[in-house]
């Protein structure tokens, strides 16, 4: 299945110049979205993963059900304010001002070896936050896997040493 045609355009969204990849459209197709989540499991089947994290919101979207076919536990990290329980927390820099991602204190348990999800790697930004946050809580990062990946952006050259899969490239 070819997942790229459920990817729409929007141009100058948020702000003039951005052409926004939207996933609505892949999320609305149940055979696509479930063919996503497939293809990321099948990439990462027989490797050392003891948990699946995500950044709020769009990442749990592709999280959530590729932890559940995989069996594994599912780690949200988020924004302040959002989990009940005592927390690490990790501010980071965006292009416009900063930003904090959370996890609860007990989220990560020692050493585990952690797949981190998201929807879109654009700059790796708050990819590569989310990294870090799991090694503070005492975690691996055993790779980073997106629906869509922003190739023109680099991306992944922040988010070394660490293993990228992306099912779509632009």
């Amino acid at each position: 299945m070819e997942l790229g045609k459920y990817i729409r355009d929007i141009p100058d969204f948020p702000k003039p110049g951005i052409l926004f990849k939207d996933i609505t459209p892949l999320l609305a197709e149940p055979r696509a979205f479930l063919e996503s989540i497939h293809l990321m499991r099948d990439h990462y089947q027989g490797q050392p993963i003891d948990a699946v994290a995500a950044a709020e919101a769009r990442g749990f979207l592709f999280a959530a059900p590729l932890a559940l076919l995989m069996t594994l536990p599912l780690i949200p990290l988020r924004k302040p304010g959002k989990l009940p329980y005592r927390t690490h927390a990790l501010q980071y820099d965006l292009e416009y001002g900063s930003a904090e991602l959370q996890v609860h204190i007990d989220g990560v348990s020692p050493g585990a070896r952690v797949l981190l999800v998201d929807d879109l790697l654009a700059t790796g930004g708050t990819m590569q936050a989310g990294c870090r946050l799991i090694e503070k809580a005492g975690g691996r990062v055993a790779g980073c896997a997106f629906l869509v990946e922003l190739a023109f952006l680099n991306g992944r050259e922040k988010l070394r040493p660490h293993s990228v899969f992306s099912l779509i490239q632009y």
